[in-house]
């Protein structure tokens, strides 16, 4: 029995962990993956963060790069990994959480080989779970290679011939570029109407400007809030009118239907095309947590990661509170308020010993 197990080793996970570590927690974190920074080195091999280094930092830990630097996946994952190292935190591997259930006053984690007991959960497993791939992938034929975003590292993946790229958020656009590069003939389907910002502004980081106009403490609850909740988000970094203008990138618009070779698009219907990768998103799933109460959009009802179930918490989802509540550097702030709840909750410890973990967390 646990007083606390963590479901997810990312950088949520790692996040609270770190509070917990410094409480004095009895606590374990398990994770699906084989090792530390495993869902990073999983993405494309382009991938470049849009936050620079100074932004990119967890509790107590700063990130180990110069300042203005963009990390590439492998930064991210090694950071992680030293993360981990320097708390000493305690994770098991290969552990996959398949149903989580309360029974009487503690928990019961199920995964394909062992069972865990807690006496509280938090679930830090990010918001990305079951890639979304539209229906009419099932009628494209055999030989055309279909590929998520998920699972895409390089155009080294793809057959030669024609390319279809799905998707205007930042990973349909940055897969994109790096699929134009290699000379290709290349389809986008997806709005060109792209709010798109870069990285720096008049000397200054994009994210320096944020933070001074105080962007990225807006929560969810206020007016402005809400309006980017319900917006569409912009790609940071990547010019995309430069980028739409390559001579061997073509916009066609959306895809509307698909029939073995010819993919139907808004503004025409092409049948040349041998691979598709589709950047379309993912879809949540918290189905395997017994009696929680989901909102419209399939994630937990929760307030700051506060459960409705007495015991259940929740770190990473996308706008947990602010903007940058799934990000990197902005998970902390959402890891400190729920450890100082949990400390406020927790009737076996004393007022002393509250005091004095607030005084380790303040620092």
């Amino acid at each position: 029995m646990k007083d606390f197990i963590v479901i997810g080793g990312g950088q949520a996970g790692l996040s609270i962990a770190y509070y917990l570590k410094k409480q004095g927690q009895d606590f374990l974190v398990v994770d699906a993956n084989a090792e530390v920074g495993a869902p990073w080195l999983k993405r494309w091999d382009s991938l470049k963060l849009f936050t620079p280094s100074e932004f990119n930092n967890l509790p107590g830990f700063p990130f180990p790069h110069k300042k203005g630097h963009y990390a590439s996946k492998y930064d991210v994952a090694d950071y992680l990994k030293q993360y981990v190292s320097t708390f000493d935190i305690p994770i098991r591997f290969n552990e996959k959480i398949i149903t989580l259930k309360k029974e009487g006053s503690h928990f019961i984690l199920k995964s394909e080989g062992n069972v865990y007991k807690a006496k509280n959960v938090i679930v830090s497993t990010g918001p990305f779970h079951t890639p979304f791939i539209p229906a009419c992938h099932s009628k494209i034929a055999d030989p055309i290679f279909q590929i998520h975003s998920e699972y895409y590292k390089n155009a080294n993946q793809l057959q030669d011939g024609d390319t279809l790229v799905v998707g205007a958020g930042d990973s349909g656009v940055q897969i994109l570029k790096d699929i134009s590069e290699t000379n290709r003939t290349v389809y986008f389907s997806g709005t060109t109407n792209i709010a798109t910002l870069p990285q720096e502004i008049l000397g200054k980081t994009l994210w320096w400007w944020f933070k001074k106009i105080g962007f990225l403490t807006v929560t969810k609850y206020s007016w402005i809030g809400k309006k980017l909740v319900s917006g569409r988000q912009p790609v940071i970094g990547t010019n995309v009118k430069k980028l739409f203008k390559k001579p061997n990138i073509h916009c066609v618009g959306r895809t509307l239907d698909t029939d073995k070779y010819d993919i139907v698009f808004e503004e025409k219907t092409i049948s040349s095309i041998k691979n598709i990768i589709w950047a379309t998103g993912f879809k949540p799933n918290f189905e395997w947590i017994e009696n929680e109460q989901l909102d419209a959009d399939n994630y937990p009802k929760n307030y700051r990661g506060v459960s409705t179930i007495e015991g259940l918490y929740y770190l990473g989802l996308p706008w947990l509170h602010t903007r940058g509540s799934a990000t990197l550097g902005g998970v902390k702030n959402d890891a400190k308020y729920l450890s100082q709840y949990i400390l406020k909750t927790m009737p076996s410890i004393n007022t002393a010993q509250k005091e004095t973990i607030k005084e380790l967390i303040s620092t």
